[in-house]
This record gives structure tokens, sequence and C-alpha cells, in this order.
């Protein structure tokens, strides 16, 4: 299993190595910066926003709702070709209430499988997903009168910049710029929440995987509304990932002639799951955790370590173990098994 898992992570080939960076400058637009100062030391500035962010979080990511919800229908993603306006996919677009220096990401986008009923969740696919990614298991969760909203992330498919092959502005060696897309990730799952209550959803959940699945957290631990939640795939630190995942090699190789891991943790503490609990327990809600037995990428010991502390917290979560790794999830018969254990419990919790 792990030599599979190892030639399905090495598939891709165009993965850039790049230098660490500090972009401290994409923090001049958050909330938490006011009073704090460099003198000089981009990384004593970033463990102080992080250190701000942690103690004044729900300002941090906290936002107006867009104005300009709209559905979209867009052929050319049809399935087979266009078959007429009816028929083609129907995406919701608003203005990010994130701005970044790129048009294309400044405009969120949803495709949209519309259910009768109360019940929705909002869809977050796995780092790198193209727009085709979970897009069969939101029609597995319409199946069950469930609606959802399959939300791109920042940074991926149509939000991409032309200058990059791959998401790599979601996660890199930019320190200050994943942070900013991970807060511009959770402002945005959080717009959609907005929408859906609109159109008369009153029941809603998320569903994230891998990437989706740290971007879902956050957003839960601050989003009294999200009843339910699915994290597929789930660790403890972005760093930790980062540093020793398969899938983030090149990312490590950008980073570690300047820093070891436990600098790295500090100046990604803000946008890791682990430094939220105290606020994901505020709410009441029902949560599934999965995890991989053979995962190289989000090693097996950092999901053991969210399933105790969801334990030790007494939350309410069923916990689901899969016996493959983090790509091979998605290959047949396991994202079968996967997808199951996802439709099994919202359609139970939800």
């Amino acid at each position: 299993m792990h030599d599979w898992e190892t030639r399905l992570t090495s598939r891709d080939t165009n993965r850039v190595v790049r230098p660490l960076d500090w972009g401290v400058e994409w923090s001049e637009g958050w909330p938490c910066r006011d009073g704090i100062r460099s003198h000089g030391d981009p990384e004593q500035l970033l463990i102080a926003l992080n250190q701000r962010i942690l103690e004044s979080s729900d300002g941090f990511f906290s936002y107006r709702t867009p104005v300009d919800f709209r559905l979209e229908h867009h052929a050319a993603h049809a399935n087979g070709g266009s078959t007429g306006r009816r028929n083609t996919p129907r995406f919701l677009r608003f203005t990010s209430p994130v701005e970044t220096p790129y048009p294309e990401n400044n405009v969120a986008n949803a495709q949209w499988f519309p259910a009768r009923g109360r019940r929705a969740v909002v869809v977050l696919p796995q780092w790198n997903s193209d727009a085709q990614g979970h897009t069969g298991l939101c029609r597995i969760f319409n199946v069950l009168g469930i609606a959802a909203l399959r939300l791109s992330l920042p940074y991926h498919d149509v939000r991409k910049p032309p200058e990059i092959e791959r998401a790599d502005y979601a996660v890199s060696a930019n320190i200050g710029r994943t942070i900013d897309a991970a807060r511009q990730a959770v402002i945005d799952l959080r717009c959609c929440l907005d929408w859906l209550e609109q159109q008369g959803y009153s029941h809603l959940g998320v569903v994230g995987t891998s990437l989706g699945s740290c971007y879902a957290f956050i957003t839960a631990a601050h989003e009294p509304r999200l009843r339910t939640c699915v994290f597929n795939h789930a660790s403890t630190y972005f760093a930790d990932v980062v540093w020793t995942g398969q899938s983030t090699r090149h990312i490590r190789a950008g980073i570690e002639h300047e820093m070891d891991l436990d600098r790295l943790r500090q100046v990604w503490l803000a946008i890791s799951p682990m430094s939220y609990f105290d606020q994901f327990e505020r709410y009441p809600r029902k949560s599934l955790v999965i995890y991989a037995t053979y995962d190289l990428t989000f090693l097996p010991e950092f999901s053991r370590r969210v399933v105790d502390e969801f334990q030790r917290r007494r939350l309410d979560f069923k916990v689901s173990v899969l016996p493959c790794g983090h790509y091979s999830c998605g290959e047949t018969p396991y994202k079968y098994l996967d997808a199951w254990h996802m439709a099994r419990f919202l359609d139970h919790s939800l």
C-alpha cells in the first residue's frame, strides 16, 4: 500500500521548489495587524501576528456578506458537452470579501447541486483538485435529498492565476500568502452559508477533504450555523503536514535550509486546526473524522491525535478508518467506501 501511495504522489512532474518567502506584505489587510511592528525581523512579526490572530480569531475570520450573489450557467463545464442551457452546470459566483492581487481568485466559485428540503452542505475538495473533483460526491448527496455547493478553493481551477500550473499559491513556501489563502477559504465558505440560508436551507453542514478538511475545521470553530461536519482526512498542525507529507516535499525543500519544523509551526499556528479546539467546542454539532491507515500525506499519528482531542473534550463525533492511503483513497474501491461513510453519516445527522 505504501508503494502504491508513493507512486500516486510521484506521478505529478510539475511541482516547483520555491524559496522561503515570509510574505509579510500579505498581512497588511488583516484585521489583527494594527499596532504590530516588524522591527526588521519578519519571522518575529509573523509569530506576533499568529498570536494576535489566536487571541481574536473571531475578528480575523469576520467579513461582510457579499451583495452580488448570482447563479450562472457555464456550458463549457457540462459533462459530455453542452446540451442546452437547462442542462448546463450552475455556479454560485460572488466577489470574495478577501481581496488579493489576482482578479481570477477574487471571484468565488461554487457549483450548485440543488435538492428539495432544508438540508445542504458545502463541499471543499482537496488541494489541487480540478473543477470536477467531488462533483460525483455531490450527486450522491442529492440522491439523499441533500443540496450541495462544491466550493472551488482559493487559487484552484477557475480561480487559478495563469502563471501557475498547480494551486501553488494556496500552500507554498510563502508563509503570509498561505495564511491569507486559508483566511479567504474560511470566509468564502461562510459566505456560501449565507447564500444557502437565503435559499431557505436551515440544516447546514460542511464536508472537507485534506486541505479542505483543514479549512472546514477552522470555519466550524467560528461558525455556529454548522450543525454537521465531515473531516475527510484530519491532522493537527499545518506545518507538520507540510514538513512530513509526501505531497509537500517540494515545499519543505524550499524552507528547510532557512528554518526547522518548530519555527514553521509557530508561523502557521493560525491556520492549524489544533489551535481552534476551544472555539470549536463552543457550538453543539455532530462530526465525522475519517483517516487512512497508510496515509503518507496526513500521517496517521496526526489523525489519531485529532481523535484523541475529540475524545478528551467529549465532543459528539464518530471516527472511520480506511484501509488505504491519502491518494489511494481517491481510487477504486476505496473512494466508494469513503463516500459511503460520508453519505451515511450526513443522512443520519444532518
